[in-house]
């Protein structure tokens, strides 16, 4: 199974996302319709960076990495590579 690592930028709340799924689709769908935390009251989550890896674990320990940049920079940097 194929595990993806993605940032999703909200225009509403001008903030990144950063998150893994074996669904990314589903996901989406989730964020944009049905979500109680990062997308309340939002619906224009956008897809902005995707990565994708082989295992649950490879997944997990990148979104973590990502996540503890704390830096939109970064993440931009990341984002135009």
């Amino acid at each position: 199974m194929e595990f993806i690592v993605y940032i999703l930028f909200s225009e509403t709340k001008n903030r990144y996302y950063t998150g893994f799924t074996a669904n990314l689709e589903e996901r989406i769908i989730r964020y944009n319709h049905k979500s109680k935390d990062f997308t309340a009251n939002v619906n224009d989550c956008k897809v902005l960076y995707i990565e994708k890896h082989d295992t649950k674990q490879q997944a997990s320990h990148r979104e973590a990495q990502i996540k503890s940049w704390k830096s939109k920079i970064k993440i931009l940097e990341l984002i135009s590579k």
